[in-house]
């Protein structure tokens, strides 16, 4: 090949792809999408967990969000008040400071208090239970598989199990609610994180059923209820729930609770 046919070759390449060069600058010019600068800069203040904890896809979702006024400035469970105190300067609003939660794990049937119905060796998977005669091993239909697909879940390592049950750390905890959609026994909810009692127990049975399956198990009672001062506990279905709310933390009700499942 000839020398003047090696230039030709490269000019030809080289004004292609100014061409190409050129034409892609003004297209990204003409098409280009038009980000809120609030957006972005909200998005540099969020943690960028990306847990979805906020109910959006991402930090960058719930920034979105946020600007457009479909979701509030402290929408985000993980950066909690700091953080929407942070995005609140950036909207030019106030944050409203919300009661910081934690996940809780509604069952304190552990190796030693939950019967069994016999020995389960397996998939080691909480969901796959559905498809496991009894729903699983343990007596209690209800209670906590321990198999820890609430850990996995977890993108903040703040939920382990413990002796056959998850337990959760709730300095650690940043409430984005994934271990809750991740127990297929819904036995997770996010409490306040003053709470100062909390039922750890979520069977429906009845008392004698429940004292068959676990040795600490509500039972229906209706103690806690009966003396609680302020109305803010009730037995339904079977197991009591206190109104955070109305609770004061006067302790009656776990002094009452023969079986002492109130935390």
């Amino acid at each position: 090949m000839s020398v003047q046919a090696i230039i030709i070759a490269a000019v030809i390449v080289g004004g292609v792809g100014l061409f190409i060069g050129f034409f892609l600058g003004v297209s990204g010019e003409k098409f280009k999408v038009e980000v809120d600068e609030r957006e972005e800069a909200i998005v540099g203040v969020l943690p960028g967990n990306n847990c979805g904890g906020c109910g959006y896809a991402g930090c960058s979702g719930l920034a979105a969000a946020i600007v457009k006024g479909d979701a509030p400035v402290n929408g985000c469970p993980v950066g909690g008040a700091p953080v929407a105190a942070k995005v609140g300067e950036i909207m030019g609003v106030a944050a409203e400071e919300g009661a910081k939660q934690v996940a809780f794990v509604k069952c304190a049937g552990t190796c030693e208090k939950a019967g069994h119905d016999y020995e389960y060796t397996g998939v080691e998977d909480c969901a796959a239970m559905a498809f496991i005669p009894g729903g699983g091993a343990k007596s209690c239909s209800y209670g906590c598989l321990g198999f820890g697909n609430c850990v996995k879940a977890c993108p903040f390592d703040a939920i382990h199990v413990v002796d056959g049950i998850a337990k959760v750390d709730k300095e650690v905890c940043k409430a984005c609610g994934k271990c809750i959609a991740a127990c297929p026994k819904h036995l997770i909810e996010l409490v306040p994180y003053e709470a100062k009692h909390l039922v750890q127990c979520s069977s429906k049975d009845k008392g004698k059923d429940v004292m068959k399956a676990c040795s600490v198990g509500c039972i229906g009672c209706h103690l806690c209820e009966k003396n609680c001062p302020n109305d803010a506990v009730h037995v339904v279905d079977n197991v009591a729930y206190i109104d955070q709310e109305k609770c004061t933390g006067c302790g009656i009700c776990a002094e009452k609770c023969p079986k002492k499942i109130i935390l």
